[in-house]
């Protein structure tokens, strides 16, 4: 594919998947510039290896892969690494833009503050509507990990939406 080719395909792409990858990375980071810096560095990093990743059956799966690995070192940082990109190839839409979930904002909260990978399960199963092999896929871990997250996840849901409840 030639580079011109190359391009068009990848920003063809982009603007057809920015909303839902935004909605995504908001999902997981609960901040809307964490978002959108999460969408910008897990597209140049998918760009570097679009050859391979638009062949694909589902370069979808393979992306939100790229974020969620990105999202779990950022989280394992004790600083986070800010880039900037004006490539219109990988330009995000406004964050003030991004659908903010309208959700109960109290569950949100919870959701909120679990651990990472347990908040990457249920975004990926509930809110991503995922099947757990789809997840596991995503994650990169069994599906039992995947349940185990899912798991423990909505037993601190429930507990913490307990101590809430009146």
């Amino acid at each position: 594919m030639g580079t011109i080719d190359r391009e068009a395909d990848f920003t063809s792409y982009v603007r057809a998947r920015q909303k839902s990858f935004a909605r995504f990375a908001y999902l997981l980071t609960g901040e809307p510039y964490a978002a959108e810096d999460l969408v910008q560095s897990a597209l140049a990093k998918a760009y570097a290896k679009w050859d391979r990743i638009s062949v694909l059956e589902s370069p979808d799966a393979y992306v939100r892969k790229i974020m969620v690995n990105e999202h779990t070192s950022w989280w394992r940082r004790a600083w986070r690494h800010h880039e900037r990109t004006d490539s219109e190839l990988i330009r995000v839409i406004d964050p003030a833009g991004v659908d903010v979930p309208s959700y109960d904002s109290e569950l949100w909260a919870h959701v909120r503050s679990l651990a990472p990978q347990q908040r990457a399960a249920v975004v990926l199963r509930f809110y991503e509507d995922l099947s757990e092999a789809q997840t596991a896929e995503v994650l990169g871990c069994s599906v039992g990990t995947v349940k185990s997250h899912t798991s423990r996840a909505i037993r601190s849901l429930r507990s913490t939406m307990k101590e809430v409840t009146p």
